[in-house]
């Protein structure tokens, strides 16, 4: 499916549980090479040099970038030089400010760091990736249902649905470039960066719940790392601005599944 031969840049990776490494996997898969990025060194040996080993930079292909910064954007394309396409899995938040019980926090300056991160720095990204895709090609982001308010989830549900419409307003700015800007909105899926939010547990039961299609929070990421797939490749090459829900259905479910609604028989 992905027979273009520059290689797909692959930016957020944190861990093996990583959403970024099962998309990195996938697009390997259907014939795609990949370059990863992580935010920094520190992170590195925090989480990957424990799944890999400290020659992990060399085993996968791993570049550092902290994409909220410019200068390190910039460089990263400037040193890859022509790509395909852009993965952007990409968010932050700190979990005692940002999330939790309460909405509210006199925390502004984490605020604006997580809308950086988790937002602003998509455009940086698309900046800078469309001189590198002169031919054209594809950049696509990891979001989540920001139709709703989810407890717990408080200001990254803000920054989500803030990527959602600058996803919209990439697109129109980069159809010129023939380059394509899209999202999955990913149900809850079990990572690192997840088990530090407030409450995932009650985030799982609730998609289980509402869920028409059974949706497991491990497994399940090889169906949106798929999706990613085809959002990358020509299968989807007049498809832009379109945020593709990859949740087993529970963000259409206006109630909870009744008993005769759910599976019956084997997945």
């Amino acid at each position: 499916m992905l027979t273009d031969k520059r290689p797909y840049l692959v930016m957020g990776l944190l861990s093996r549980q990583s959403i970024a490494f099962a998309i990195g996997e996938a697009i390997r898969a259907h014939g795609g090479r990949v370059v990863y990025s992580v935010q920094s060194p520190v992170l590195k040996q925090r989480y990957l040099d424990k799944d890999f080993g400290p020659d992990a930079a060399q085993t996968l292909d791993l570049r550092y970038c902290d994409a909220s910064r410019e200068a390190e954007v910039r460089a990263l394309f400037q040193e890859l030089g022509p790509v395909a396409g852009v993965v952007h899995s990409l968010a932050y938040a700190n979990p005692r400010t940002c999330l939790g019980p309460e909405f509210h926090t006199d925390a502004q300056e984490d605020i604006l760091r997580s809308y950086e991160v988790s937002c602003v720095s998509l455009a940086l990204v698309a900046r800078y990736a469309a001189s590198a895709m002169p031919a054209g090609g594809a950049v696509t982001a990891l979001s989540f249902d920001a139709a709703r308010a989810y407890a717990g989830y408080n200001w990254m549900g803000v920054h989500k649905a803030a990527l959602e419409a600058l996803v919209r307003a990439l697109a129109r700015r980069h159809g010129r470039d023939g380059i394509r800007v899209n999202a999955v909105s990913a149900g809850p899926l079990q990572t690192a960066a997840a088990g530090k939010i407030p409450g995932f547990d009650r985030l799982i039961a609730h998609w289980q719940a509402y869920s028409p299609l059974p949706w497991d929070p491990v497994a399940d990421k090889a169906a949106v790392a798929d999706a990613v797939v085809f959002l990358c490749s020509d299968m989807a090459r007049r498809v832009t601005g379109h945020i593709l829900a990859v949740d087993g259905g529970a963000s259409i479910a206006g109630t909870a599944l009744e008993p005769h609604e759910r599976l019956s028989g084997p997945r």
